[in-house]
């Protein structure tokens, strides 16, 4: 798997991180999302660099001129909920990408710290020979990643893989190196060094759904 680690090397996306990251600014839900969003936008922007063109000819007002165009056919895949602004932030790049929508999410059966992550839902075009940008804010164990991509199997098989992720665990990293084929790229802004004993990233940021959008209620 390549990846590409935003902040190795400085921009403004250290600004949007930072601001994610502060208890005093995150509990401010608009801007957390918009954030969240703008990153994806950062992102999707790097990403494009990595993608086939065909020259094109444009008309304009005074002759023809030739413009390098994405060549791919391309579905952005959000794992919901916290994926909704990070696809929103792609989805302003990749205007004419066809869209995909599946849940994931961590059940303690036991309410200790061994949890299984859940799929229960999925609408999706179909992925053959397509390059498929899956996107999930919080790379933890990579487990949601691999269980995902499992269940989009059904959907057909994807020409290229591109994960998205805002911030990860390198212990997440290192278990879907071992899952992914290796021509997947990963396109993440930065990389924390631990998960606690909860699975959560360290120092991360907290839940990113429940700062998007609110606490929810476990079933």
């Amino acid at each position: 798997m390549h990846i590409h680690h935003l902040l190795e090397n400085n921009s403004i996306a250290n600004k949007f991180i930072a601001q994610l990251r502060d208890i005093n600014i995150q509990t401010d839900r608009m801007r957390f999302r918009r954030n969240i969003e703008r990153l994806g936008e950062v992102l999707g922007y790097e990403l494009s660099k990595h993608l086939n063109y065909n020259d094109t000819s444009v008309t304009t007002p005074l002759g023809q001129a030739n413009v390098p165009l994405p060549a791919e056919d391309i579905v952005l895949c959000s794992i919901l909920r916290a994926g909704l602004p990070l696809h929103n932030g792609l989805l302003n790049y990749f205007d004419d990408a066809e869209n995909s929508f599946i849940s994931a999410y961590r059940h303690h059966p036991d309410n200790d710290e061994k949890f299984e992550i859940l799929v229960e839902y999925l609408a999706s075009p179909s992925l053959d020979n397509k390059t498929l940008i899956l996107a999930d804010p919080m790379l933890a164990t990579g487990r949601s990643f691999v269980n995902v991509m499992k269940a989009l199997e059904s959907m057909g098989t994807p020409k290229n893989i591109h994960l998205v992720s805002v911030i990860g665990a390198k212990e997440g990293i290192e278990y879907m190196q071992s899952e992914f084929p290796e021509n997947t790229h990963l396109w993440i802004a930065t990389i924390d060094e631990e998960l606690n004993e909860r699975g959560y990233i360290v120092p991360g940021l907290g839940d990113a759904g429940d700062l998007c959008y609110g606490t929810k209620m476990q079933h």
